[in-house]
């Protein structure tokens, strides 16, 4: 399947499609004519000598140099070569493709003044497999994602470094092997293949994903705790969200009764009239998540569909305008709040696996789960791996969004800081991954000391995908592997599947 792109209706599945499925793509036609318009215009402003940013003239504090026009092609190179100055290992082959995606969709408006080559060099670096090396730090997130951007401009040129079918070549050996024609820059070209925000919107868009899946598993992780807990599920009453009115509240509370309709183990005697707050409250912070989402997927999803770039052409009214759209900061706000939305999450997670462990808490479970405690120590460290994770996500929930620092002699005097945002962001998600793991592995553990009581269909069909990677814990053993593989698992929505196979799609 070739997925036609033409600057609109993009969305975070198709981003994943593209970079994860590596689905091939192509220019829609009217967005080939739309970008053939705006690079006429272009040119006939170039041999008028008129003055454009970045095109004749330098950039940031340079912006007041004009540049001759014999000097505007080697200027180009020149603007890469200065701008490829990132540190740090490679970002992942996905950020990459979704990258090159997302700055092939802005092109597809014809806002950006380059030649159509540019952008179809890039379709064939998508679709052959070419991925630029790209260090992960030195974006600060405005003027766009300069730096590993520039790595990516390299490779069009035959320079820099790319990743072909497993092998890290020098730029030039991956285009000839993959049968892709190099390119010389020519005016405008460089700087616009560079100036958007497209990795933070890229890794944004990944993370969107991964953190939608991710809350389903935390409802999963929630709803067999509460069963080996026999909760008291009055609180997850749909007229109680019902009243408040808060969107994900309602669904949270719908997709846990779903999952524990049903269940043997909710039936026991010996409820409490409240549960603890991490208990009761499940369905109004994990609602506030799902809320968060929705907000997050709405803003990058904007970028994701917007013409970023500056300057920005206007073809049909012959008028060139240079503003500021390549900044970052509604993308780092949206990530912001993505990552503290998963960070407190995970603390009401690590707060119910702590009812688990503690004898005084859990309902009759035998002290940290194991049936020698003394000699055994059972899950007891696992919690301790969960609290070290959460107290990381609580320092990664800092904000960097606040903190810019000037560049660019003060001629670009904010930045957003969007990139260390959403680095942070997807560290924080994936610390998240194993402390769901965590709350899993001790659920399944409970759900084997409550026998033979038995569990609802959506739990029963969680607790059998983590039992075929965890065996349960008869005698103390090393658990780093089963943490780190279970970890895996719930990454990859095998749990998910089995649970919305066996109840049906959760919202």
């Amino acid at each position: 399947m070739t997925l036609t792109i033409d600057g609109h209706n993009m969305t975070i599945e198709k981003v994943v499609r593209v970079a994860r499925e590596n689905e091939s793509i192509k220019i829609h036609p009217d967005a080939v004519g739309r970008i053939e318009k705006c690079r006429d215009l272009l040119e006939d402003k170039i041999k008028k000598n008129e003055v454009m940013y970045g095109v004749n003239t330098g950039i940031g504090e340079l912006s007041e140099v004009v540049l001759p026009q014999e000097q505007l092609e080697k200027y180009q190179r020149y603007l890469i070569y200065s701008h490829a100055a990132g540190y740090g290992k490679p970002m992942p082959i996905e950020v990459v493709r979704a990258a090159i995606l997302g700055r092939i969709n802005c092109h597809c408006h014809g806002h950006s003044g380059l030649r159509y080559i540019v952008v179809e060099t890039m379709k064939e670096m998508l679709n052959k497999g070419v991925t630029p090396v790209m260090c992960e730090k030195g974006s600060v997130g405005a003027c766009g994602d300069l730096s590993p951007m520039a790595q990516m401009a390299l490779v069009p040129m035959g320079e820099g470094e790319a990743f072909y079918k497993g092998e890290r070549l020098s730029g030039k050996e991956a285009m000839a092997k993959a049968g892709i024609p190099t390119i010389v820059l020519e005016a405008r070209d460089g700087l616009a293949m560079i100036n958007g925000a497209n990795v933070i919107a890229g890794l944004g868009a990944l993370e969107i994903y991964d953190t939608a899946r991710w809350i389903k598993n935390s409802e999963i992780a929630a709803a067999i705790t509460l069963e080996v807990l026999n909760a008291n599920m009055n609180a997850f009453d749909e007229r109680l969200h019902q009243v408040r009115g808060y969107p994900g509240a309602i669904e949270s509370s719908e997709n846990i009764r779903r999952i524990t309709e049903g269940s043997e183990l909710l039936a026991q005697k010996g409820k409490k009239i409240q549960d603890s707050y991490s208990l009761r409250s499940t369905p109004q912070v994990v609602g506030s998540a799902h809320d968060a989402l929705k907000w997050a997927r709405y803003m990058i999803e904007i970028e994701l569909n917007g013409a970023a770039d500056n300057p920005t052409f206007f073809p049909e009214e012959k008028l060139v305008l240079s503003g500021a759209n390549f900044q970052a900061t509604p993308m780092a706000f949206a990530l912001e709040l993505l990552g503290m939305a998963v960070t407190t999450v995970t603390v009401l997670s690590e707060r119910r696996t702590n009812r688990l462990m503690n004898p005084h808490l859990s309902m009759g479970l035998p002290a940290f789960l194991t049936k020698g405690a003394g000699m055994f120590s059972g899950l007891m460290l696992s919690q301790y791996t969960a609290g070290a994770l959460i107290c990381e996500n609580r320092i990664l929930s800092h904000p960097a969004a606040t903190g810019s620092i000037p560049a660019a002699a003060d001629q670009e005097d904010f930045v957003s800081m969007g990139m260390t945002t959403a680095l942070k962001t997807h560290q924080i998600i994936d610390n998240a991954q194993a402390v769901l793991a965590i709350e899993m592995m001790a659920g399944a553990q409970a759900v084997d000391f409550r026998k033979p009581a038995k569990p609802s269909k959506g739990v029963q069909a969680a607790y059998e995908v983590i039992r075929k990677y965890v065996e349960h814990l008869e005698e103390d053993r090393p658990l780093f592997d089963d943490i780190n593989s279970l970890k895996e698992i719930v990454e990859s929505g095998e749990i998910l599947e089995a649970v919305e196979t066996a109840v049906g799609p959760l919202k």
